[in-house]
């Protein structure tokens, strides 16, 4: 009994955090970063002429700096400890960088899916665990 307490407990949390104010900025700024991010992935891969690939290298770089900023100071609303933030933001967006590169690599190069359902879909979980990540680690008030 008491597990299945716990479980309630656990789940009746998570919704919670997804179901704010703080939440709906964040899929705000998700929104605008995707339709960013989908339109210089196009032009990098398509106008440019660059593979799959190096599109993503080079557009997960701009990325990052657009969503840390929007994310900093207006969905987290956070003043201080910009160097702290910085380097917690950006060690995490090291992680989905190689796990972006991997996935355009495995489904795109490997498996021959669309490069843009394959961003598409990195992004979408990505946006689960990254919004707990920032909330608790990157932004979190000391």
């Amino acid at each position: 009994m008491g597990l299945l307490r716990l479980a309630r407990r656990i789940i009746d949390w998570a919704f919670k955090q997804f179901y704010s104010p703080q939440f709906v900025r964040y899929f705000i700024v998700g929104c605008s970063a995707v339709l960013l991010d989908m339109a210089t992935l196009y032009w990098l891969k398509t106008i440019i002429g660059l593979t799959a690939v190096w599109s993503i290298v080079i557009n997960q770089l701009a990325m990052c700096s657009y969503v840390f900023l929007l994310n900093k100071y207006w969905v987290f609303a956070s003043s201080g400890a910009f160097a702290r933030q910085a380097v917690r933001y950006f060690s995490l967006a090291a992680a989905n960088y190689l796990i972006a590169i991997f996935w355009m690599w495995l489904f795109n190069e490997q498996f021959g899916f669309n490069y843009l359902l394959v961003r598409l879909v990195n992004i979408a979980l990505s946006t689960v665990w990254n919004f707990l990540l920032y909330r608790f680690f990157v932004y979190v008030k000391k």
